[in-house]
C-alpha cells in the first residue's frame, strides 16, 4: 500500500503534466490556473487510495482520479461565482481575473474534461465508472441547489440539512472511492462498502466543520471562528438549537439574525449552544456517522493490514484540532 503522501505527489507531478488546448485563450487558460493553484487533492488520493486497497493498479486508476480533481475544481469556480468570492487559496478567483462569463463557460469545459479523463479507464468498468461519477456529479449539483433553497427557509429540519451535506460534500468522497475501487477490480460489494465508508465520513466531515466554526482554534481550522453565526449559515448546532431552545431563548437567537455587532452576536449564539448543550449533542451526531464509516469500511473483504492507510487518514481528518 501507498501512504496519502505518495499518492498526493503521484496526483501533483500528473496535474503538471495536463495539457489543454491554448484556443480560445480566455477559455483554456483559466482552467490551467485553478488546477494549479495547489490544494491537498484529497479527493483524487481517495481514488488512488480506494484502488490500492484492491491491489488495482494505480497508472489505470490516475485517469479517474485526475477526472475527480477536474470536476471538483469545475465545482470550485462555479461556487465562487455563486458565492461572489474574491479569492480563492489566497489567490483571485476565476471570475475575478477573467470575468463571470469566462469563468461559467471554462467551468463547463472543465465537466468535458472530466469526461474525457474518464474514458482512457479500462474498457471492461469503463460504463460502471461514468455511472457512478454521472450519479456523483448530480448529487453535487443537487447539493449545492438546496444549499441556496435553504438560505431563505427558515423551516429547514435536522434531517434536510444532513442530506443537504450529504449530496454537497459526502457524495463526492464516497463517489471517488468508489470509482477507485471499480478500477481497481473490486467486487460490487466492496466497491458499495467503500462508497458507505467515503459518504458517512463526509458527513462526519462537514458536521465536525460545523463545530470546528464555533469551537476551533483559528490557527489550526483555518477559517474565521464565528463565520457561520456571522452569516446566519444553518448548520446542525444552529439547527439543532432552534430544535430545543424555550420560547424565551427563541426569541434571543431570532435578534441575533439582524445583529450588526458580529462579535456579541458570536458570544450570544455561542452562549446559547453552551447552554443546551449543543456541541455535545453535534459530536454524537458526527461520530454516530464515523462509526457507520468505520463500520462499512471493516466489512470490506480485504486484510485487514491493507485498510490502515484509509483508517489513518480518515482518523487524521478527523482530528483537525485536539
Amino acid at each position: 500500500m501507498h501512504t496519502t503522501s505518495e499518492l498526493q505527489e503521484i496526483i501533483e507531478k500528473a496535474i503538471k503534466g495536463l495539457s489543454y488546448s491554448n484556443h480560445p485563450k480566455n477559455l483554456y487558460d483559466p482552467i490551467s490556473y485553478i488546477m494549479n493553484l495547489g490544494g491537498k487533492r484529497l479527493r483524487p488520493a481517495l481514488v488512488l487510495l480506494a484502488a490500492d486497497l484492491f491491489n488495482g493498479s494505480l497508472d489505470e486508476a490516475l485517469p479517474a482520479a485526475l477526472a475527480i480533481e477536474t470536476f471538483h475544481n469545475f465545482t470550485l469556480i462555479h461556487d465562487d461565482i455563486m458565492d461572489n468570492a474574491p479569492l480563492r487559496r489566497g489567490r483571485q478567483t476565476v471570475h475575478e481575473k477573467w470575468g463571470t462569463n469566462n469563468a461559467i463557460l471554462s467551468g463547463d469545459v472543465m465537466m468535458v474534461e472530466s469526461n474525457k479523463l474518464l474514458t482512457r479507464v479500462k474498457v471492461s468498468v469503463l460504463k460502471e465508472v461514468l455511472d457512478t461519477f454521472n450519479a456523483t456529479a448530480q448529487g453535487v449539483c443537487e447539493g449545492q441547489q438546496l444549499d441556496m433553497e435553504f438560505e431563505n427557509r427558515n423551516d429547514v429540519s435536522i434531517e434536510e440539512y444532513i442530506d443537504m451535506i450529504r449530496l454537497k460534500t459526502a457524495v463526492l468522497v464516497g463517489g471517488a472511492m468508489k470509482i477507485g475501487a471499480i478500477v481497481g477490480g473490486a467486487t460490487e460489494r466492496d466497491a458499495n462498502l467503500i462508497y458507505d465508508f467515503g459518504e458517512n465520513l463526509g458527513i462526519a466531515f462537514q458536521l465536525q466543520d460545523d463545530i470546528l466554526d464555533v469551537y476551533g482554534d483559528p490557527e489550526k481550522f483555518g477559517k474565521q471562528v464565528g463565520g457561520d453565526i456571522i452569516a446566519n449559515k444553518k448548520t446542525y448546532l444552529l439547527l439543532k438549537l432552534q430544535e430545543i431552545v424555550n420560547t424565551e431563548d427563541a426569541v434571543l437567537l431570532d435578534q441575533q439574525a439582524g445583529n450588526k455587532n458580529t462579535l456579541l452576536k458570536i458570544e450570544r449564539v455561542t452562549a446559547l449552544y453552551n447552554q443546551y448543550d449543543v456541541k455535545d449533542l453535534a459530536t454524537e451526531q458526527m461520530r454516530h456517522y464515523l462509526d457507520k464509516a468505520f463500520a462499512a469500511l471493516s466489512a470490506i473483504s480485504v486484510p485487514q493490514q491493507q485498510k490502515e492507510e484509509i483508517s489513518g487518514l480518515a482518523n487524521e481528518l478527523m482530528n483537525r484540532e485536539s
